[in-house]
């Protein structure tokens, strides 16, 4: 009976944990991780609910509504909305089927962060106060890379006759986004405010003669039109360079399938290059990526470079692991090599105490210093073991199949929301990323594909 038992528990696991070929663009499954970890099923969708609940209508929200038809989504410790949690806030909203949220959080971002003429035409302001002013008009890219899933999928959920016209709305930020010429002085500085590089008050360059010389037309773009990978701004200064956590492959084929633009080609071929560079970006040891890079992957130089930590693992590079994770779950084009990235970073993190690990390092694995250290929100510069970074190593346990995945998802379980011992609490981003990777974990994660 015994060695039956032993059996039985061996062929749970194998199943548990066989590697996938297909993604669930083509399968339309996807796997609840809590449960063949031996959760019970009522528990992990009291506990997914729970999670939602906290972010959108418990005590520690960061949603707030705004009279009969609008609301936002709120960086709470810095007093500001953002496209980042706005698009977010879209994405989770046709995760669960909450259309009035969905549609709320649309119009605030239509209404007071969408450019509707200029040369930013259908690109998001990613900063705003609470009223609705722009506190930096400039685009930060991965906020429009959301933007579009979110309203394809809320067209295939909704269709396009309720109200707002999804699909109608998607194209457009898609048509806006394609290469078009302006000129310095009508863009002002960069999208992070004050990123856009020295130039003379008047707007004017010197001619070599003395005189006045207007400046040169510059392109402004989403993706880059070169490599095909994803800017770090749409602007003059950031479109030389790129975020590894804004390359998610898979949102690209959403679009070839979905947005019915006429470049699926494109998309397609957006998604291949993406995979292609986080081979390149990603540190063969450690697993861990930088938080800015150049296209091909090497660290950036000079400003959001080596000096100031811009090149370690720190808040933005969190979300990587997670966005493969997503990659592997809904197209599995790259599964061998994403199998071996999920276990190789948790094996790093483990390495350094799976409840003990920090939430910024150096890509070599060792622990920044000084001003690399980069604090959040007005506190002091510190290093936490954050659950937003517990939540995104855990859900790389998608990906993997050994032993220590299971700890992982155990620590994300148990991992309490709560403030630390000096007072810092992100409702905010630790709140989001936290309710993505219970989505992951639990299969409530997928590409939305209609009636």
């Amino acid at each position: 009976m015994a060695m039956l038992l032993v059996a039985l528990t061996m062929c749970v696991g194998a199943k548990a944990y066989t590697p996938w070929k297909k993604g669930g663009m083509e399968t339309g499954k996807y796997r609840n991780v809590f449960v063949e970890m031996g959760y019970k099923k009522s528990a992990v969708d009291a506990k997914l609910k729970e999670v939602f609940n906290d972010v959108f209508r418990g005590p520690n929200k960061v949603y707030f509504e705004v009279g009969d038809s609008m609301g936002y989504v709120s960086d709470i410790k810095n007093h500001d909305v953002r496209t980042e949690g706005m698009s977010y806030g879209l994405m989770v909203a046709v995760q669960f089927g909450e259309k009035d949220i969905f549609d709320r959080i649309w119009r605030w971002s239509k209404r007071y962060m969408q450019h509707q003429s200029g040369s930013r035409e259908g690109y998001f302001a990613w900063s705003c106060r609470t009223d609705g002013t722009q506190n930096s008009a400039g685009a930060a890219s991965d906020g429009e890379l959301y933007f579009i899933t979110a309203l394809l999928f809320a067209s295939n959920r909704w269709g396009n006759n309720t109200g707002i016209n999804y699909k109608a709305e998607a194209q457009h930020i898609l048509n806006c986004t394609m290469p078009k010429e302006y000129t310095p002085e009508q863009r002002g500085f960069g999208g992070f405010g004050g990123f856009g590089g020295q130039r003379p008050a008047n707007g004017q360059q010197q001619a070599g003669n003395g005189q006045q010389q207007e400046p040169a037309k510059q392109k402004m773009f989403l993706i880059d039109p070169e490599t095909k990978l994803i800017t770090f701004t749409p602007d003059g200064f950031g479109q030389r360079f790129t975020d590894p956590s804004y390359h998610i492959p898979a949102f690209y084929e959403v679009w070839a399938k979905y947005a019915d633009d006429g470049r699926s080609d494109l998309w397609m071929e957006c998604a291949a290059k993406s995979r292609e560079y986080l081979h390149k970006v990603i540190h063969p040891q450690t697993g861990l990526n930088p938080d800015q890079s150049q296209y091909d992957g090497s660290m950036n130089q000079g400003f959001g470079g080596r000096r100031n930590g811009a090149s370690n693992f720190r808040y933005d590079s969190w979300r990587v692991p997670m966005n493969i994770a997503l990659d592997y779950e809904w197209s599995c084009k790259d599964g061998e090599w994403q199998r071996e990235y999920g276990e190789k970073i948790q094996n790093f993190f483990y390495s350094q105490g799976i409840n003990d690990f920090v939430d910024q390092y150096r890509v070599d694995g060792t622990l920044p210093e000084g001003n690399e250290i980069l604090p959040a929100g007005g506190s002091a510069r510190a290093l936490r073991h954050s659950i937003g970074l517990v939540a995104t190593v855990a859900a790389a346990s998608v990906m993997c199949s050994h032993e220590k995945s299971k700890e992982f998802v155990d620590a994300l379980w148990n991992a309490k929301h709560e403030p630390f011992a000096d007072g810092y609490f992100d409702a905010y981003y630790d709140g989001l990323l936290r309710l993505f990777a219970f989505m992951h974990l639990s299969g409530n994660y997928r590409v939305v594909t209609g009636k």
